[in-house]
């Protein structure tokens, strides 16, 4: 327990240097920093176009025959642009793991993912 006389001169004591120290001013503390997700490069359909010839024969684009009639694989087109730059890109990066699509993805830009994207998005 603190005895009040004790309490008051430690009071009295202080209040001087408080009264000296000037006071620091106020500020609103910072926003954080809005973490917006990089933008890639824009995809241009017509050189995916010519980009995708080797993906057409396997996943089934109409007016090309599946190269691997036996073997599953996704009909990729119409599928949404982002969905096919991650797909790829994971591929390239080694996180879906498929022979052939990480062959295939390992010689591409980003440039040549998001045309490719592109343009394999666009048929229906």
């Amino acid at each position: 327990m603190i005895r009040p006389l004790l309490l008051a001169s430690c009071l009295t004591f202080a209040a001087p240097a408080l009264a000296q120290t000037p006071a620091a001013p106020v500020t609103a503390p910072a926003a954080p920093a809005a973490a917006t997700p990089a933008a890639g490069p824009t995809g241009d359909a017509a050189r995916g176009k010519e980009l995708a010839y080797t993906c057409q024969g396997c996943h089934g684009v109409t007016g090309y025959k599946n190269a691997y009639p036996n073997y599953h694989v996704p009909k990729i087109g119409g599928q949404s642009p982002q969905y096919l730059i991650n797909a790829l890109t994971e591929y390239q990066k080694g996180a879906r793991r498929h022979p052939t699509m990480q062959a295939q993805a390992a010689s591409f830009s980003a440039q040549d993912i998001a045309d490719i994207a592109a343009y394999i998005s666009s048929l229906k």
